[in-house]
C-alpha cells in the first residue's frame, strides 16, 4: 500500500469529508469497487464509498459508507490514506506470454509451446521429451512463474499426465 491522500476537512451534513489527493492519486481509480485505507486507533480500516467528486487534480468530496454523520467524520479527519498499489496491474499477463517458458512437472521438464484460448477449456500444449501434452490452463495447477527464468512450474493431479 502507498500514501496516497489525506482526508482535510468535514463537507456537508451527512458525513461528507474533503479529500488533499496526493500525486500519486491514480486518475482512473475506480471508486465504486476499491477502498482507501486508514489507520484508526492502530488499525488498518478500509473505508468503502459511497460517493467521489473530483475537485481538480488535487482534491475530491467523497462520502464513505457507514460513515453517515459528522461526529462519525471526525474519528477519521487529518488522517492520511493509503490505496492498494496496483502490484496486479503490473504483474498481469497474458497466457499466451507464457508461450517458450520452460516447464517443470516434479522432476519432468519440457517446454510450454501453445495456449488455446477456448473460453470453456483454455489449454496449455506442453512438449516433454518428444511429445506434446495438453493441459488445462488452470491456476490451481500452476505453482509457480519465474519470469526472469523464463520457467513455470504445475503440481497435476494424479493421472492428468502420462510420463
Amino acid at each position: 500500500m502507498s500514501a496516497a491522500g489525506r482526508i482535510t476537512r468535514l463537507f456537508g451534513a451527512e458525513g461528507e469529508v474533503s479529500l488533499n489527493l496526493y500525486t500519486n492519486f491514480p486518475t482512473d481509480f475506480d471508486w465504486q469497487e476499491q477502498p482507501v485505507f486508514v489507520r484508526v486507533d492502530g488499525l488498518v480500516v478500509p473505508l468503502f464509498f459511497d460517493s467521489f467528486t473530483r475537485r481538480g487534480a488535487s482534491g475530491a468530496v467523497v462520502r464513505f459508507a457507514d460513515i453517515d454523520t459528522p461526529h462519525r467524520a471526525e474519528i477519521i479527519l487529518d488522517k492520511e490514506f493509503s490505496i492498494a498499489d496496483s502490484e496486479e496491474d503490473e504483474e498481469e499477463f497474458d497466457l499466451a506470454d507464457l508461450i517458450g517458458f520452460g516447464v517443470k512437472i516434479g522432476r519432468t521438464t519440457g517446454e510450454l509451446t501453445d495456449f488455446f484460448d477456448n473460453p470453456a477449456n483454455p489449454l496449455f500444449e506442453i512438449a516433454i521429451a518428444g511429445k506434446t501434452h495438453l493441459i488445462p490452463a488452470n491456476e490451481d495447477f500452476i505453482a509457480g512463474i519465474d519470469f526472469d527464468k523464463r520457467t513455470i512450474r504445475f503440481v497435476l493431479p494424479e493421472g492428468l499426465l502420462d510420463l
